[in-house]
């Protein structure tokens, strides 16, 4: 009887060891469908600041999970969350400036690792990461019948020298940045359904004629063109009904180029007083 159950037993061992190792497979493949033991993304930039017009350099790291997995495709985008009002309510959309396709497909095995090698272009329209703006980089894989994972880093976009020279004489005319905005507007934003503002609040010399000044940066490959939104302060009845009806504010546009470089910073200091002062006459 003893001798009948240790064979009865190791009978029934045999068949669940079997079982269990027939039925793991697909067992896995469902987790992996539900992103548990699946396929995963990580990209590593070589230096994660970058100018409008710039390039960024890595790697894609794609690291197998439990089971060998179809990856239908490699992209990552460019992105950025600007902010639209309706009504009564602000939120916020996502705009993608840039999608790259990284990689075609390919099979990723268990535990497997691929490194790509990735580069691209910043677009010249990338706001800049200044105050609370964030620009990042969002990375994902497209695997066949389960959810794609994803991977987010954020970047540093630093003026290009042609904004940076912009910004150097506005803040030797007393200019002051203290909010900026990507705010939706599809009237200026050309490229994307939205513009980034600049605001700026005078300190010195055009403390008594301005509320604020507005700038809009449009980079092209060889010039920057510049909107500014001028917001003259109330001086006078006159400016006081201008001011209520919101027509105290006029545009000017200034165009920048590698040759005011090249200048004194003095140069292009003047071209802007010149504007501001036809403005605030």
């Amino acid at each position: 009887m003893l001798v009948f159950c240790l064979l009865f037993g190791t009978l029934v061992l045999h068949i669940y060891s079997y079982k269990t190792a027939t039925s793991m497979s697909p067992f896995k493949k469902i987790l992996a469908s539900v992103g548990i033991g699946a396929a995963r993304v990580d990209t590593q930039l070589y230096e994660a600041v970058a100018i409008p017009g710039g390039t960024l350099e890595g790697e894609v790291r794609v690291i197998g999970g439990d089971i060998a997995q179809d990856i239908e495709q490699i992209y990552l985008y460019v992105a950025i969350k600007y902010k639209r009002e309706s009504e009564d309510s602000t939120y916020y959309e996502e705009c993608k400036l840039l999608k790259h396709q990284v990689s075609q497909g390919f099979t990723i095995q268990p535990q497997e690792e691929k490194i790509i090698s990735v580069s691209f272009k910043i677009p010249y329209q990338t706001p800049l990461t200044l105050g609370e703006q964030e620009v990042y980089i969002r990375t994902g894989l497209d695997i066949a019948m389960a959810i794609n994972p994803k991977d987010w880093d954020y970047i540093s976009i630093q003026p290009h020298p042609l904004m940076q020279a912009v910004l150097n004489a506005l803040e030797l005319l007393g200019f002051r940045l203290y909010k900026s905005d990507c705010e939706y507007n599809v009237r200026l934003g050309r490229d994307y359904p939205f513009v980034q503002e600049l605001e700026f609040r005078p300190t010195e010399k055009y403390q008594k004629q301005l509320d604020e000044l507005e700038v809009i940066f449009y980079l092209e490959s060889n010039q920057l063109e510049v909107l500014l939104e001028i917001d003259r302060r109330a001086r006078g009845l006159t400016s006081w009904v201008e001011e209520a009806l919101d027509t105290d504010e006029s545009y000017a546009r200034l165009y920048v180029s590698s040759l005011d470089l090249n200048q004194p910073l003095q140069n292009l200091t003047s071209k802007i007083e010149n504007l501001l002062q036809r403005h605030t006459r």
